[in-house]
Order: C-alpha cells, then structure tokens, then sequence
C-alpha cells in the first residue's frame, strides 16, 4: 500500500476516535447536583405550568375555530386550563412577594 494510503487511513481512524470520545463523554460524566434550594426549580416549574396553558389556551380556542370542538367541550377544557394558569400566576406571585 502507498503511503498516502495509509496516512489517509490511520487520519480517519484518528478522527472517528476523537468523534467517538466527544458524543460519548457526557455519558461518563457525574449527573448534575441539584441546587440547594428548591426555589429555583419550584420557579421553573410554575413559569413552565403557566406556559403550558395559555399554549394550551390557544390552542384549544384555534381547535373550537375549526370545527373540532363543540361549545361545551371548548368551556370545559378552557376552565381546567384557565385554572392551571391562575393556579401558577398566584404561586409566581407568592414568590415575587417574599
């Protein structure tokens, strides 16, 4: 085999090694501690739920539009999430007043 065959050869192999070792690392990595302080998390979470429903919202609204849900379906599911939203505004609001 040629020389350049070769180099060719073992530069690819070099760098399927190195491509391997990089999208495998965080697999060998200790997992993340969470903070010690739930508040952080709890924030999150809440901002997340609020998000969620008015998406949620929207989306049933746009679903009622097309045909897709009846009146009575459209005031049931808007209630439960317009709850989840005030449920999580109230909680965000608790935190903004410590």
């Amino acid at each position: 085999m040629p020389p350049v065959t070769i180099a060719v050869f073992t530069l690819g192999a070099v760098l399927v090694i190195a491509v391997a070792l990089f999208v495998s690392a965080p697999l060998f990595q200790p997992p993340a501690a969470a903070p010690a302080d739930g508040e952080p998390d709890e924030r999150a979470r809440w901002e997340r739920q609020k998000r969620q429903a008015l998406e949620a919202i929207k989306e049933i609204e746009l679903d009622h539009r097309m045909g897709k849900l009846s009146d009575e379906d459209l005031a049931a599911m808007r209630g439960r999430f317009e709850a989840q939203a005030l449920e999580a505004m109230a909680a965000l609001e608790r935190e903004e007043s410590r």
